[in-house]
């Protein structure tokens, strides 16, 4: 009997395992789509460490967006770039109130600068200046 114990604990362990792969596969997924509409890419923000291109979640005088302000931009900025990846969201410390740095589908960067209503009024070519 104990084999048999041992088999069914280890068959409970697997489907547990299973389970627990399933919602994590399907927690990413949800967390990747942040367009709404027809917009489609995918946002890959990081408050911490630095970004693809070495700088940290802002230059000096620039901070990370976070909540609604990271969720309209990000939008807006996806819906300029369709198929884009963000690489990061943050206030400005140039000439516009926010901006969010992409990586086009295609592989170039772009920063997609906002006002303060979350607008976009410009696609720059690079990461910023």
């Amino acid at each position: 009997m104990p084999l048999n114990r041992n088999l069914a604990g280890a068959a409970g362990l697997l489907a547990a395992g299973a389970l627990a792969g399933g919602i994590l596969a399907g927690t990413l997924s949800a967390n990747a789509d942040t367009g709404s509409g027809s917009t489609s890419g995918s946002t890959t923000t990081s408050s911490t460490g630095p970004s693809r291109d070495g700088h940290g979640p802002g230059h000096a005088g620039e901070t990370a967006l976070t909540g609604s302000d990271l969720s309209s931009a990000t939008a807006a900025a996806l819906k300029a770039v369709p198929g884009g990846t963000v690489v990061r969201a943050e206030t400005d410390s140039g000439d516009a109130v926010y901006e969010v740095h992409l990586s086009k589908s295609d592989g170039t960067e772009v920063t997609v600068k906002l006002d303060k209503g979350l607008s976009v009024t410009a696609v720059e070519d690079g990461m910023g200046k």
